[in-house]
């Protein structure tokens, strides 16, 4: 038997489905969908307000922290797009834009403002995301009406609105809120600071590190992050010793964020947090300022229990470039997992060490073919000739993938015209939310 919440999430979707992608929002017909949506559970809301503001570019329900902490993850096959430039296909994207926000104001949003005092927290901050995006001239007005309501729900709407409209005047009075009697318009005062990004607001954002609700410092390490001033970084590095994981994780990020190299010797003692989040967040960050001083550290994480911190630790050393971590590197390739294994050859291959040729010369044989195709890769970085004889072995390996980047490695080591060597780096993708 189908739940009514499953019900009710198919008719959301199903109503929202009714206009084409690139018809301008109807009044009436999103109207019906958030009375539905009014009626439903937080998760049904979200799901279904995700289907309703596709065209608005956003998900329904806003997070506390807007901007995840990403993980960039190389993908080591520049090969064929180095070997068969001249006849790649040509992709045409076609993107969306949704309803023209600073010019003639979209019909749906009357919609979006009939809601923005709903008793369904769901609702009424999809309505306040989308008006202050959309910045319309009364926006800014009916926000703070928001923010200096006694209901304590619509402040926490109005400090999310004033934060989504990106407007300097709303700098002072999400400043005031920081100091608001409620822990949710508190921490949502502080995210608000945290989109708008002005400096005058680290000394707000300071004090509420040491708030006594562990959301609030969160959002405020968060937001000094955005900020990115490295005159922050003592007062984040007290935030690490933070009880409350969330927090220390939002203060690694920030750090890593500012990318000064003061704060490497912080975070070093949280590459043994006994959070595996913890560790990850830290041990990106600090690939991120790239610090020679993290090399020991980073290289026993790649024995870490968790594979995400274990693969984050080998990024974070392929990043700093430093022929010191080499061996860490070279035990990676024998991990059990496949992703750990190709990225320690994407790393080995972006430090460019001699000493790494043996350890990727033997991962030329990895049952993986997608490792195999890494290590020939990094060996065409390093370019040196003892690895000539296994590049050509590989000439004939079963997997395609594996010959062009062989054959490709070849090129680069044994091209006797050097003026037309071409040097790829591996496109990097990002991995949402570490």
């Amino acid at each position: 038997m189908v739940r009514w919440p499953a019900v009710l999430l198919l008719t959301a979707t199903g109503l929202a489905a009714q206009q084409a992608p690139d018809a301008p929002s109807d009044s009436s017909h999103l109207a019906r969908v958030l009375t539905l949506l009014k009626t439903s559970d937080s998760t049904v809301c979200e799901l279904a307000a995700q289907a309703i503001s596709n065209s608005w570019d956003f998900s329904g329900e806003p997070r506390r922290l807007p901007t995840p902490m990403p993980m960039p993850m190389p993908t080591p096959m520049p090969m064929p797009m180095a070997m068969h430039i001249g006849n790649r296909p040509h992709v045409r994207v076609h993107v969306h834009r949704g309803p023209h926000w600073y010019g003639e104001e979209a019909s749906g949003l009357r919609a979006f403002r009939a809601v923005l005092r709903d008793d369904n927290r769901c609702v009424r901050n999809v309505a306040a995301r989308v008006l202050g995006r959309a910045r319309s001239p009364e926006s800014y007005d009916a926000f703070l009406a928001l923010l200096r309501d006694p209901n304590p729900g619509l402040r926490e709407t109005g400090a999310l609105g004033l934060g989504e409209l990106d407007d300097r005047r709303a700098l002072r009075p999400l400043q005031d809120a920081l100091r608001d009697r409620d822990a949710a318009v508190r921490a949502m005062a502080a995210r608000g600071v945290g989109e708008i990004e002005d400096s005058s607001s680290v000394g707000a954002l300071t004090t509420a590190l040491g708030d006594a609700a562990a959301p609030v410092r969160q959002t405020a390490a968060w937001a000094l992050g955005q900020i990115e001033s490295p005159r922050v970084v003592p007062a984040l590095g007290d935030a690490l010793k933070d009880p409350s994981p969330d927090v220390r994780r939002a203060a690694v990020w920030a750090l890593g964020q500012i990318e000064d190299q003061d704060a490497v010797d912080l975070l070093l003692p949280l590459l043994r947090d006994r959070d595996a989040q913890v560790r990850l967040g830290a041990t990106h960050a600090l690939g991120q300022i790239e610090s020679p001083r993290a090399v020991r550290g980073l290289g026993a994480l790649v024995h870490d229990q968790s594979p995400d911190v274990r693969r984050a630790a080998i990024w974070a050393l392929g990043q700093i470039e430093d022929g010191s971590s080499v061996d860490a590197l070279s035990a990676a390739l024998k991990d059990a997992d496949q992703q750990t294994r190709e990225l320690a050859a994407w790393a080995l291959g972006h430090i460019e060490d001699a000493d790494a040729v043996d350890p990727l010369v033997g991962a030329l044989k990895d049952r993986e073919p997608d490792v195999r195709v890494a290590a020939a890769w990094a060996l065409g970085q390093i370019e040196s000739s003892r690895a000539l004889e296994p590049l050509k072995a590989a000439l004939h390996d079963e997997s395609r993938d594996v010959q062009d980047a062989a054959r490709w490695a070849l090129n680069q080591i044994d091209n006797e015209d050097r003026n037309v060597r071409v040097h790829v780096r591996p496109r990097v993708r990002v991995k949402k939310g570490i």
